[in-house]
């Protein structure tokens, strides 16, 4: 089942989200290596590399 909007996640949730991508992307703009951002920011490796962290 695919949601509209979010994933199914609160506003709270989303915004936690959306922090998080925000880290990612200053460690990417950084040149820190795809496994080194998951580590840090505790998801894998493949959700870093899709963007979808």
């Amino acid at each position: 089942m695919r949601y509209a909007q979010g994933g199914g996640l609160t506003d709270a949730e989303r915004a936690a989200r959306e922090r998080i991508r925000q880290q990612a992307v200053e460690c990417f703009e950084a040149g820190e290596k795809s496994r080194d951002i998951a580590a840090a920011l505790r998801v894998s490796v493949r959700s870093v590399e899709r963007g979808s962290v």
